[in-house]
């Protein structure tokens, strides 16, 4: 589990096939003494385990399905990335809770200064954009951020001076794509909203879905 609040840039030395997957060696100026082989690190938000760890750099496996639905697919030697570390119970949940599954990925659609903010507007599918509400929380390559508004088919987040210098939303351009992680509780309050109808319920024709109606009848509005 993470934040979504960036510790440290790290940089892609090296990348090899593993299969239908893959081997990342990242380099970062990270403090990694007390991290051992098997933690989970957040690279761009992407959740992946430490297989070994040197002085300044460690390297992950990466599955075929974390590479289908990130832009891992693409990025090359020399790619800067956001590193952070998984949470300490102990810490302070500054962000909101990341779990580090990427959801899907999207397009820097534009990008505009707005008195000491950076306006950045995000492509992404219906799906993806099902799962967004104003003011609510997304994962940007793993940066915790707000959504100032939200459509069908993009979103836009206001980028601060201080988290435009310590992530890689800092140096992104128009075109580049982007991880996306979906809030994760919104997407378990939509899952149970949704129901589900049992097989004994489908022969009678009595449905099991709760809705607002039933929420009202039953005191919970």
């Amino acid at each position: 589990m993470f934040t979504g609040i960036i510790e440290s840039f790290g940089t892609i030395k090296q990348i090899r096939p593993s299969g239908e997957g893959k081997v990342l060696t990242i380099g970062s100026d990270l403090d990694l003494s007390d991290s051992r082989i098997g933690d989970s690190i957040a690279v761009n938000g992407a959740c992946l385990t430490a297989v070994s760890l040197e002085n300044k750099a460690f390297s992950v496996d990466m599955a075929p399905e974390t590479i289908s639905r990130t832009t891992f697919k693409q990025m090359a030697p020399g790619t800067r990335v956001n590193i952070e570390r998984a949470l300490k119970l102990s810490g302070r949940i500054d962000g909101h809770l990341v779990s580090g599954h990427i959801d899907g990925t999207g397009t820097i659609a534009s990008i505009k200064r707005q008195s000491n903010a950076v306006i950045v507007t995000i492509e992404v599918g219906q799906s993806l954009a099902a799962d967004m509400i104003e003011k609510g929380s997304v994962a940007i390559d793993g940066i915790s951020l707000t959504i100032n508004r939200c459509s069908q088919k993009d979103f836009q987040v206001s980028i601060i001076p201080h988290t435009a210098r310590i992530t890689t939303i800092g140096i992104k351009q128009e075109g580049d794509l982007v991880n996306i992680e979906t809030d994760m509780i919104g997407k378990y309050v939509k899952k149970i909203l949704k129901g589900n109808v049992s097989k004994n319920d489908a022969s009678s024709g009595r449905k099991k879905d709760i809705s607002l109606e039933l929420l009202a009848k039953n005191g919970f509005l």
